[in-house]
């Protein structure tokens, strides 16, 4: 069975060779880089097998992308905390969204009226958008980008029609579609970036329901997920165009 790698990090200037990789299910550390082959500089590597390779990687690529532990002890925090985060992050707040459906939304009496409506209802005066008006109005960034199956979920249909709250917020609000999603690597989890230092990764249980958060500040991690928002900034719409052309497909 293949490995379930995932990419950590390059400190290459185009996208290419070295890099580190890391194996989700043994942990174990891929580095990829440029073979060492002259037989005199692998004469003066010790223990080095018949069935071993050299690599040769700058000292950057280990510093910045290799894991700084040797196991990762979970930070969780409780709901209370995370809600804080949204109240005293300094500049930016970014997230990506993944799942199909979330138990919250279908909770949300909002959700039946969408289904019976199609028009998902917008409340500007709620706790959560009060605050982020405030944050926006005080020319901090807030965006996320939202994962799209085909066809649409009833819940990825109703946040796609509910952004229009998001927008009024200030948000800067993008769709994606799952098959561009995968093409680009992006994982497959819920997370937020607070000011491009701190990761908050939600944990789902099989229901859907929100359980907790996990809570990452190791550089090299960060800078992971900041490359993945970056890459799904990049390969989505903005919500508005992508309902356009969702629309018009149909």
């Amino acid at each position: 069975m293949a490995r379930r790698l995932r990419f950590n990090g390059t400190d290459s200037k185009n996208g290419g060779c070295p890099a580190v990789h890391e194996d989700l299910d043994s942990g174990e550390i891929i580095v990829q880089g440029t073979p060492l082959t002259d037989p005199e500089d692998i004469a003066q590597l010790q223990h080095f097998g018949p069935g071993d390779a050299a690599v040769v990687v700058p000292r950057e690529l280990l510093v910045n992308h290799a894991p700084k532990e040797v196991t990762r002890v979970p930070k969780l925090i409780d709901q209370e905390e995370f809600g804080l985060l949204f109240e005293t992050f300094e500049h930016s707040a970014w997230h990506l969204e993944t799942r199909r459906g979330y138990a919250s939304d279908r909770e949300d009496p909002g959700y039946a009226e969408f289904l019976a409506t199609g028009t998902a209802p917008h409340d500007l005066d709620s706790e959560w958008c009060s605050n982020i008006r405030r944050q926006t109005a005080g020319g901090k960034y807030v965006g996320r980008v939202r994962v799209v199956d085909t066809p649409p979920t009833e819940g990825q249909l109703f946040l796609l029609d509910y952004a229009k709250c998001n927008a009024a917020t200030g948000e800067d609000v993008r769709n994606l579609w799952r098959e561009d999603a995968e093409r680009l690597r992006l994982p497959a989890e819920d997370f937020w970036i607070f000011d491009s230092r701190l990761v908050a990764v939600l944990r789902f249980d099989g229901e859907d329901a929100f359980h907790d958060v996990e809570v990452l500040t190791e550089p090299a991690e960060v800078l992971r997920y900041c490359q993945v928002r970056d890459a799904a900034v990049h390969g989505s719409l903005p919500y508005d165009r992508f309902a356009a052309r969702l629309g018009a497909n149909d």
